[in-house]
């Protein structure tokens, strides 16, 4: 369902999971929640149908209904009476019997899945290109980090394409914090399902470690709550993505699926951290998403061989200290059309990053302290400026003077015992 919300003076269309007033309503069949309700009943022994809700994420009349069904069929009864038109139910011996068989189905429990279908649904009114980013949505994204004004402008229309960029350039120069900000820039919420159903199968899509949930304020009045609702990801991926982490993870255990990476990170940000260093064969990886990133449409398979097709709705960032032509041929470059050169910084950059650092930890900034530093370590030792080295400069200085007992100070003593430890065998 889409409803009309006012954000500041304007009118958008936002997506909005209509509440399940019947069986019907959930797009699920009646036997499947039988199933999912006695499972969650045998597993407390004792539990009131609200508090069965809850657990469920389903509307009280509905459980009230499904509960009358357990009843009927001699699988549950009536412990004792509670408020408000509450009863406290347990499982008959029948009751564990059937749920004891229903673990050996799935082991699934908690939030009732939503289907399949609805979910594909949801990715086309929620996709990334709804998002439009401007100059200034990314100043204030990137305001505690340096970010000139050319890579702002190069950065802004790969974000407002949805299709992609590669961020490439020198290691320390802050290609990861970049990436990780874009959704800071982000304005909208999206919607997800804890769990999606299809032909009997369950897809544990919410991960709590990478979808950040909003505050209760920010929920419409009415809406289903087997949906959760999420700041856009970021999903975040380095050197250990395997080829099998992009296809359903199935644990012949509890018999669930757990989503790939690129579903967690639908409607929101993929990042492909260190990108060339993955344990995996980087062409493999590439050839595994020429489809998806051309037709932005990906297949996925459940292990009974039936094959899924999902939006791929999300913007893909690939961050590598290698130069993406040494690492991929021109045809995966045109699908990427964004290739963004984080370069080192100049001198006032540095500086500035210097004082933000200085600012944040409580040393006093001294310029005189920092304009030595750039002649001996820099100019003279032509060595390049990095974003970083403000910051790891900074901390060789607090953790010095922390062991001498003294009040952390850049003076030009301090900065060359710094120097002198951090940068050696760096080279240049």
């Amino acid at each position: 369902m889409v409803q009309q919300v006012k954000t500041g003076t304007q009118q958008q269309q936002e997506f909005v999971p209509p509440y399940p007033s019947s069986i019907a309503e959930t797009g699920l069949k009646e036997g499947f929640l039988e199933e999912l309700i006695l499972k969650d009943i045998y597993l407390v022994n004792f539990a009131m149908g609200r508090e069965i809700a809850a657990r469920t994420q389903l509307p009280f009349k509905i459980i009230e209904e499904i509960l009358e069904v357990l009843k009927r069929q001699l699988l549950v009864e009536v412990r004792s009476a509670g408020g408000l038109a509450d009863y406290e139910y347990t499982p008959t011996e029948k009751g564990r019997d059937r749920a004891r068989s229903y673990f050996d189905h799935n082991a699934y429990n908690g939030a009732c899945p939503v289907p399949w279908s609805r979910y594909v649904d949801s990715l086309k009114y929620q996709t990334i290109r709804r998002e439009s980013v401007t100059p200034r949505d990314l100043e204030v994204a990137f305001s505690d980090i340096m970010v000139n004004r050319r890579t702002i402008n190069s950065v802004g229309p790969a974000i407002n394409s949805g299709r992609g960029m590669f961020l490439f350039g020198e290691a320390g120069n802050g290609k990861t914090s970049i990436a990780e900000r874009i959704v800071r820039s982000f304005k909208g919420h999206i919607f997800i399902p804890y769990a999606v159903e299809i032909d009997g199968q369950i897809i544990r899509v919410y991960d709590s470690h990478n979808h950040q949930q909003v505050s209760a304020a920010n929920y419409p009045r009415d809406y289903d709550h087997r949906w959760v609702r999420i700041q856009r990801p970021c999903v975040v991926v380095g050197g250990e993505l395997t080829i099998d982490m992009l296809e359903l993870q199935f644990d012949y255990g509890t018999k669930l699926y757990e989503a790939p990476i690129q579903l967690k990170s639908n409607c929101g940000l993929l990042l492909i951290d260190d990108f060339g260093r993955q344990r995996i064969d980087h062409k493999s990886l590439l050839n595994r998403w020429i489809v998806p990133l051309e037709k932005r449409v990906d297949y996925l398979s459940l292990h009974t061989g039936k094959k899924l097709e999902v939006p791929f709705e999300q913007l893909i960032v690939f961050s590598t200290n290698l130069n993406p032509a040494d690492l991929v041929d021109e045809a995966f470059l045109r699908r990427i059309p964004y290739k963004i050169n984080i370069t080192n910084p100049t001198e006032d950059e540095f500086k500035w990053i210097f004082l933000q650092y200085c600012q944040r930890t409580g040393v006093p900034y001294n310029e005189e302290a920092v304009n030595y530093l750039i002649e001996s370590q820099y100019r003279s030792g032509k060595r390049n400026m990095r974003c970083c080295h403000p910051r790891d400069i900074v901390d060789q200085v607090v953790n010095l003077c922390s062991f001498l007992q003294t009040e952390p100070r850049l003076s030009r003593e301090y900065l060359d015992h710094a120097c002198a430890v951090y940068f050696a065998a760096m080279g240049k």
